[in-house]
């Protein structure tokens, strides 16, 4: 899961995946509320699943550790 997203975000901001860790934080990486939705669709359409975000997540691991609970179901 953190690949998908990291290579989702590296796309979204122009940087090399590898420039991305689950401790960075989306602020620091200079995405903003709109880049947040539509990096949410991006992955939406890659898990086929509907994600609502209904607690704040400031890094890519908090991320990656939401997108996990939501796809076990």
């Amino acid at each position: 899961m953190f690949d998908m997203i990291a290579e989702l975000i590296a796309d979204r901001i122009g940087c090399g995946k590898e420039e991305i860790t689950e401790e960075s934080r989306f602020d620091e990486l200079g995405i903003d509320s709109l880049d947040t939705v539509e990096l949410t669709m991006d992955l939406e359409d890659r898990i086929g699943k509907t994600i609502e975000l209904k607690e704040k997540v400031a890094t890519v691991g908090e991320l990656v550790a939401y997108i996990g609970k939501i796809t076990e179901g």
